[in-house]
């Protein structure tokens, strides 16, 4: 489920709100050791798209 979430997010990274919608989603449905790798996994791939920054709110919660 980790990949598949990661391959949906990866599809969906030239919308910000759709992008927003999906980690939601991710969020809900994957195992707390998922959501941790997930977690590091998306503060490396948005560093070089700002507009994908302000999706780090649903991380810190």
């Amino acid at each position: 489920m980790l990949e598949y979430s990661k391959t949906v997010l990866k599809k969906v990274s030239f919308d910000t709100l759709l992008f927003c919608k999906e980690l939601k989603k991710a969020l809900t449905t994957l195992l707390p050791e998922e959501v941790e790798e997930l977690k590091i996994w998306i503060e490396s791939f948005i560093t070089d798209k700002p507009e994908l920054q302000q999706s780090l709110i649903y991380l810190k919660a």
